[in-house]
């Protein structure tokens, strides 16, 4: 039978420690709550009345169960009123020492009984339980921010954490309505180790200027469905916790450049530049603790999407290609009023397209998202043909064809006789480098990636990609296309995996490392990363529904552009693709999908 907790104590009430006091008080559960001040004491009361007067608000907590739930909780300066209680729950700042001193403390404090545990997210639990009699009795109970909504909890369990101890504590997760994920004593855990990894390369990003911060956050809003930008979800964690748990991670980890703190993020620090807190990080806030996000010298002028800053005016667009993508990018085209000529080699190819587009816009028509009339206005504004020499008067070419370099410059050569001069020729690649293909022209200044996302007609993310010989006019206007199109068009540098697939697939291998290393089973990641950061997919999900041999083909791209031993490819990752299980397409992947 599992123990049963009575009285819990939490020793450290900012936002973190506040979040637990009021999830143990929400189930029924005593607390005692412990700051080393009076002033400390009344921040984090304030904190917890905050935060339930707000649940009250919006209707998540009646009065009562507020008032209750105050009830249940005693407010104590010292660790000395910790005296009686079954388990206490660390959480103060991330400073190894200072977790020691505590715990040091709460040892000859507590009953010999008591469980001691720590909510660190990245210090070693093992380090911190030698500072007791108990380290058997000492284990890691992280919960995430804010701790009433978010529904992960991650058990660390040293290497002496007693069974009974673990076990006692899953209990407690469950009763608390709590996901758990059990793992050993490794730096990050799960979900940091693969979110910070991330955030890190996110901010090198921005630091060499290769995106600005609202393109790189936009792009894996929009690209990836993630909650939140990565820069902006840096401004919310404080740049300074971040720098501390990434520091230590690149210490206590095996020392992986992926960890290795961008040195931008030092820099900011230093000048109290911690995000919303102090009310300035990548992004300026209304006031410190402040949300809300005000305009400052690095945001973007807002255009109208028109001529003035030099971008061309687009009337007919030609579509070269027949696959999926082709179709889809024909489609959106036609529907925002665009003139499309279709280009496939040959009629028969022409014809499918067509009956695709056709399908497509029906289905739009059945599920009511669009008027019959402007289907067949639509339908009406493209053109089908086997032969690119009716490009001739287009003002934008976009190519879909197959993602091999021979081909696509091929291409681009045959564009360059034929399209008149001021064509914008735009290539959709998702891997190749937009300047090989740009070369293979006499006009490189036209020439720009567009890198729409599949479904193009849903997804509302084009990645617009410059190279260092296109021209401000040609990414002008490429951007005021997207913004015709409905889509947010992101400019970014001609690198490999431009913005998206540089930050997603680094962290999908570095989950595939963590498995390979039997730290954790493919559930529990997925599990971490859907419910402690709010991913639509965790990455084993992920990884299947892309495709093994794709994932598997960019990560090593980005490895041959970077060479940095962090992005080599997983071993376990090229021996799935060989084995022929690449994800659903062959009904086996990191999962079986067979009886699916």
């Amino acid at each position: 039978m599992a123990r049963e907790f009575s009285t819990v104590g939490v020793v450290g009430l900012g936002t973190m420690g506040a979040g637990i006091v009021e999830v143990f008080a929400r189930n029924g559960i005593d607390v005692v709550a412990v700051e080393i001040s009076a002033p400390a004491l009344e921040r984090g009361r304030a904190t917890l009345k905050g935060s339930t007067d707000r649940a009250v608000a919006k209707g998540k907590l009646a009065e009562a169960d507020r008032d209750a739930l105050h009830e249940r909780v005693h407010f104590a300066v010292g660790l000395d009123a910790l005296h009686s209680v079954d388990l206490v729950i660390e959480a103060v700042p991330e400073h190894l020492d200072l977790k020691q001193r505590i715990f040091a403390e709460l040892d000859r404090v507590c009953r010999p009984e008591t469980i001691l545990a720590t909510n660190t997210s990245s210090l070693s639990v093992t380090e911190i339980s030698v500072a007791t009699s108990r380290p058997n009795q000492v284990i890691g109970i992280h919960f995430f921010n804010p701790a009433p909504v978010m529904k992960l909890v991650e058990v660390v369990r040293t290497v002496v954490t007693a069974p009974e101890v673990v076990a006692d504590v899953e209990a407690l997760c469950a009763r608390l309505g709590k996901v758990d994920v059990t793992i050993n004593d490794r730096a990050g855990f799960i979900a940091n180790a693969l979110l910070f990894g991330y955030l890190n390369h996110a901010v090198g990003m921005f630091e060499s200027h290769y995106a600005t911060r609202e393109d790189i956050d936009a792009a894996m809003k929009l690209g990836c469905g993630l909650p939140m930008g990565p820069l902006a979800l840096m401004d919310l964690i404080g740049l300074d916790t971040a720098y501390e748990i990434l520091d230590t991670m690149y210490r206590r980890g095996g020392r992986d450049r992926r960890h290795a703190p961008v040195p931008l993020l030092k820099q900011m620090v230093t000048a109290g530049l911690l995000g919303r807190k102090s009310g300035r990080g990548f992004y300026t806030y209304e006031r410190p603790g402040s949300p809300v996000v005000v305009p400052d010298e690095s945001t973007p002028l807002a255009t109208d999407g028109g001529l003035a800053d030099g971008a061309r005016a687009i009337a007919k667009v030609g579509v070269v290609g027949s696959g999926t993508m082709a179709t889809g990018i024909i489609e959106v085209f036609a529907k925002a009023g665009y003139e499309v000529v279709s280009v496939t080699r040959g009629m028969e190819k022409s014809a499918k397209v067509c009956e695709a587009v056709k399908t497509s816009l029906n289905k739009g028509v059945v599920r009511g998202k669009l008027a019959e009339a402007d289907r067949d206005a639509a339908l009406g504004r493209i053109s089908w043909s086997a032969t690119l020499d009716h490009l001739a008067d287009v003002d934008l070419v976009v190519e879909a064809v197959v993602e091999e370099l021979s081909v696509k410059k091929a291409l681009f050569a045959s564009l360059d006789e034929i399209c008149k001069p001021g064509v914008v020729l735009a290539t959709t690649t998702s891997s190749l480098p937009v300047i090989d293909v740009a070369m293979a022209t006499q006009r490189p200044a036209d020439v720009v990636g567009l890198h729409f996302f599949n479904p193009a007609p849903i997804m509302p993310l084009v990645e617009v990609v410059r190279t260092i010989r296109t021209s401000p006019e040609a990414t002008a206007t490429a951007r005021a296309v997207c913004a015709a199109l409905g889509k947010t068009g992101v400019v970014c540098g001609d690198r490999s995996g431009f913005i998206v697939n540089a930050l997603l697939f680094p962290y999908l291998n570095d989950a595939v490392k963590m498995l390979e290393a039997s730290y954790s089973t493919a559930d529990d990641i997925d599990h971490a990363m859907k419910l402690g950061c709010g991913y639509p997919m965790g990455p084993f999900e992920l990884l299947d529904v892309v495709g093994l041999d794709v994932s598997l083909a960019i990560q090593r791209e980005l490895y041959l552009e970077l060479r940095e031993p962090g992005f080599a490819p997983a071993p376990l990752l090229e021996h799935l693709v060989t084995a022929g299980y690449l994800g659903r397409k062959t009904r086996r992947g990191f999962r079986d999908h067979s009886h699916r």
